[in-house]
C-alpha cells in the first residue's frame, strides 16, 4: 500500500483541526465530526488544547483514500508553538495550507508559506470557512497571489458564499492552467506556441511535486463543502512517500511518555527497515528497540521506509535525533528551519517542597520540546526556560499543574541576547608554573567565525601529545564555557584552536597506588580550561547582540503618524512607508523585546484594523547600556573566587 505523510498547517483559528476532523469523518475513521469549541476533536488531546481551542502539540492520525494510506500530522497554528511546526516539516511528503475565507492571508500564513517554499514541500491550499458571513472568493485569491505566491491554480468555483448552502464546484479553467504552467516551463511553452498537444494533467502534477505551483480549493470543514475535491487532490496530485535506499535513516519528530513513564519516540523512516530487538544509533547513543507500532496499523514487528512508527526502548532519545544503524559512520541531527526562541524567564515552584519535583517535570517537558532550553543556576537555585511568546508560559504552567501537580510562578520575561567575538585572543597556562594549581598545560586561541557557523575546535598540537581523553575534556569544556561569554550570553559562533598541551604522566610513590596529586587527570583539564578561555576571550573582546524581528504592518493610512511615533519609541527601524489611499504598509526591524508591546498597543493605535506580521531576522549590536546575564557557573572571570569554589569542591 502506498503512503503519504501529510501536514496540515495554518494561522491559528483558520480551521485546520476542524478540517482534520472532516477528513477523518469522510474516510470513515470517526462516526461524527468533533468540535474545537466543544473540545471533542481527535487531535487536540491536551486539556489546555480543548480549553483554549488551539493546537499545542503535533498529533498524528491515519486514514485511507482508496489504496493510499495518509498519515496526517495536525500542527499548531499559534506562533508560540512554531517549534512543533518545525519538527513536523522535517517528515512531510506534502502539505495542505489552510486559509480562512473571512480573514484571508494572515501573518503566520506568510511565515508558513515561505518555509514550505524554501523547503520545496508540495503544497495544496484550502480556503476554509466558505459558509461564514464575510467569506470571499476573488478577494482571497488576490491576497494569495500578492502575499503568498502568484503560482496558483484555482481548482473550481464557489457559490452562495457566506451562507450554510455555500458550495464548491470543481472546474479547471484550461486557459488559466496553461498560463500558469507555461510561465514556469520553457519546454511546455515552446510546445504550446508550436501548437503541439499538451499533457496538462501530467505537467500540473510535475510542477506541484516540484513545489512550483499550488492548487487552490475552497470549502467548509464544518459543512463538508469542497472537502471531497480536496481529498481527490490529496490522492491525485501530491507525491507518495519517497525512500532513499536501504541504509537505515529516520528522524525523531515527537517524543512522549507512556502510562508507565516510558519514552515513546515518533519516527519518520526515510530508508531501510527497523525490526523489534534491532539495536540502533540515535545522536551519540545506541539502544535496543523493545516494541514498535506503525501509525494507522498498530503493533508491528517491523517499520518500513516511508512509514511513521512509534518506537519503544530508546530511553535517551531526543527530538531531532536521527535513527541510524550502528555502523553508520557519523551521527546526524535534523536541520532546524525556524529561529530559536528569543525570550526567557525564571520559573519557580510555589511550594518549596516541590523544588526537586519541578526539576524532574521540566526535564520531561524539555524532552518533548528541547527548544525550551532549560538553564539551571545552581548558585541561586533558579531554573530558566526559553520561550517564543507569553502564551507558552500559560501552557507550561497548566501542564505542570495538571500532569505533575506542581504550581509555579514566573518572573518577568527577558530577551535572550548573544555575544560575538570582536577580534582574536590567545592565552596559555603551564603546569607547575605561576599560579596554575592544576597538573595541566593548556593554550587556546579564539577567533571570530561566520554567522551560524557554530563552534569549531582545532588542534595545533599533535594528537598524540597527550591522552585523547584529556584533549576531549578540553574540547567539551570549551563548548560548555562558550555558553556564557564575558557578559554572560552565549557565544554561538567561534573558532577555537588548542595551541599548547602538556600533562604529568601516571605515576605513584614506591609500592603505592595511583596518586592523582602527582598525575594529571581529565578533571585538571576541565577545571583549567575556563580560566584560559576567559583570558583569551577578554583579549579578543566581545559585543552583545540583541535579536531583531522583521515586521510588516498594514494600517489605516490616517493612523500612520501615530504608529510611526510608537515605532520610534520602541527603537524600531522602519523603512519608507508604502502609502495608499486607505491602507498603508510599513516594514522594518524592531527589537524582539518590543514586539509584544507593539502587539498590545496596535489595536488602540489603528482602531483595531492594524495587522502585524513579525519574524526573527537577525542579531544586531546593542545600543546603549550593555545587558548583563546572571552567570550560572563559578565565574572564571574572577580567578580567586573561581579557584576557591573549584578547590573546595575537589
Amino acid at each position: 500500500m502506498e503512503v503519504l505523510n501529510l501536514g496540515i498547517l495554518a494561522h491559528v483559528d483558520a480551521g485546520k483541526t476542524s478540517l482534520t476532523e472532516r477528513l477523518l469523518y469522510t474516510a470513515g475513521v470517526i462516526d461524527e465530526v468533533g468540535s474545537v469549541d466543544d473540545g471533542s476533536t481527535q487531535t487536540d488531546s491536551l486539556a489546555l488544547e480543548r480549553q483554549r481551542g488551539i493546537t499545542i502539540k503535533s498529533a498524528v492520525v491515519s486514514f485511507a483514500i482508496g489504496d493510499l494510506t495518509v498519515n496526517l500530522i495536525d500542527t499548531p497554528g499559534h506562533p508560540d508553538f512554531i517549534a512543533e511546526v518545525e519538527r513536523a516539516l522535517s517528515v512531510l511528503d506534502g502539505a495542505v495550507l489552510v486559509i480562512s475565507a473571512v480573514e484571508g492571508v494572515q501573518a503566520q500564513t506568510r511565515v508558513l508559506m515561505r518555509t514550505l517554499q524554501r523547503l520545496r514541500i508540495p503544497t495544496l491550499i484550502f480556503v476554509n470557512k466558505l459558509d461564514r458571513p464575510g467569506a470571499q472568493y476573488d478577494g482571497v485569491l488576490r491576497q494569495i497571489a500578492t502575499k503568498l505566491t502568484p503560482a496558483i491554480v484555482p481548482m473550481g468555483e464557489a457559490t452562495y458564499l457566506g451562507t450554510p448552502e455555500a458550495t464548491f464546484k470543481p472546474i479547471l479553467q484550461e486557459t488559466t492552467l496553461v498560463d500558469v504552467l507555461t510561465e514556469r516551463d520553457d519546454d511546455l511553452l515552446k510546445r504550446y506556441v508550436d501548437g503541439e498537444p499538451l499533457a496538462l494533467d501530467g505537467a500540473l502534477r510535475t510542477q506541484i511535486h516540484q513545489a512550483r505551483v499550488h492548487p487552490v480549493y475552497f470549502g467548509s470543514a464544518i459543512t463538508g463543502a469542497g472537502t471531497d475535491a480536496l481529498t481527490d487532490g490529496i490522492r491525485d496530485l501530491l507525491p507518495r512517500a519517497r525512500t532513499n535506499g536501504t541504509q537505515l535513516d529516520g528522524s525523531v519528530f515527537k517524543v512522549e511518555r507512556g502510562p508507565a513513564g516510558e519514552k515513546i519516540a515518533y519516527v519518520r523512516l526515510f530508508s531501510g527497515t527497523v525490526h523489534v530487538r534491532d539495536r540502533v544509533r540515535f545522536g551519540a547513543n545506541d539502544a535496543k528497540i523493545t516494541a514498535l507500532q506503525v501509525i494507522g496499523e498498530g503493533p508491528a514487528n517491523a517499520v518500513q521506509a516511508g512509514r511513521i512508527g512509534k518506537f519503544w526502548g530508546l530511553a535517551d532519545v531526543q527530538i531531532g535525533d536521527r535513527i541510524t544503524a550502528l555502523d553508520d559512520p557519523e551521527p546526524r541531527q535534523t536541520t532546524a528551519f525556524f529561529a530559536p526562541p528569543t525570550l526567557e524567564t525564571v520559573i519557580s515552584a510555589r511550594k518549596p517542597s516541590d523544588k526537586g519535583n519541578l526539576r524532574v517535570a521540566l526535564t520531561q517537558l524539555a524532552e518533548q520540546d528541547p527548544l525550551i532550553n532549560l538553564r539551571q543556576d545552581d548558585l541561586r537555585q533558579e531554573t530558566y526556560v526559553s520561550l517564543y511568546g507569553e502564551v507558552q508560559k500559560e501552557v507550561i504552567e497548566t501542564t505542570l499543574a495538571t500532569e505533575f501537580g506542581i504550581e509555579v510562578d514566573f518572573r518577568e520575561t527577558t530577551t535572550i541576547c548573544i555575544e560575538r567575538l570582536v577580534g582574536t585572543g590567545a592565552a596559555v597556562e603551564f603546569k607547575k608554573k605561576d599560579l596554575n594549581p592544576f597538573l595541566a598545560t593548556i593554550g587556546l586561541r579564539v577567533e571570530p567565525a561566520p554567522v551560524n557557523a557554530g563552534v569549531s575546535f582545532e588542534l595545533e598540537v599533535e594528537l598524540g601529545s597527550m591522552p585523547y581523553a584529556f584533549i576531549k575534556a578540553v574540547e567539551e569544556t570549551v563548548r560548555e564555557t562558550l555558553h556564557q561569554g564575558i557578559h554572560g550570553w552565549q557565544i554561538p559562533d567561534a573558532h577555537v584552536v588548542m595551541t599548547h598541551s602538556g600533562y604529568s604522566a601516571r605515576q605513584s610513590h614506591a609500592h603505592a597506588v595511583f596518586d592523582k596529586s602527582m598525575s594529571s587527570t581529565a578533571g585538571d583539564f576541565r577545571n583549567l580550561t575556563p580560566l584560559v578561555l576567559m583570558t583569551a576571550l577578554r583579549q579578543a573582546g566581545t559585543t552583545v547582540h540583541e535579536p531583531m524581528h522583521h515586521f510588516q504592518l498594514e494600517i489605516p493610512t490616517d493612523t500612520t503618524r501615530a504608529v510611526l511615533a510608537t515605532l520610534a519609541r520602541l527603537r524600531a527601524i522602519p523603512q519608507v512607508p508604502a502609502l495608499a489611499a486607505e491602507t498603508s504598509t510599513l516594514e522594518g526591524e524592531i527589537p524582539a523585546a518590543a514586539v509584544y508591546e507593539l502587539e498590545q498597543q496596535l489595536p488602540a493605535l489603528t482602531r483595531g484594523e492594524g495587522v502585524l506580521e513579525s519574524a526573527f531576522e537577525r542579531y544586531h549590536p546593542v545600543t546603549g547600556p550593555i545587558p548583563e546575564r546572571p552567570r550560572t557557573d563559578h565565574d572564571p572571570r574572577n580567578r580567586r573566587e573561581y579557584l576557591l569554589h573549584i578547590q573546595r569542591r575537589v
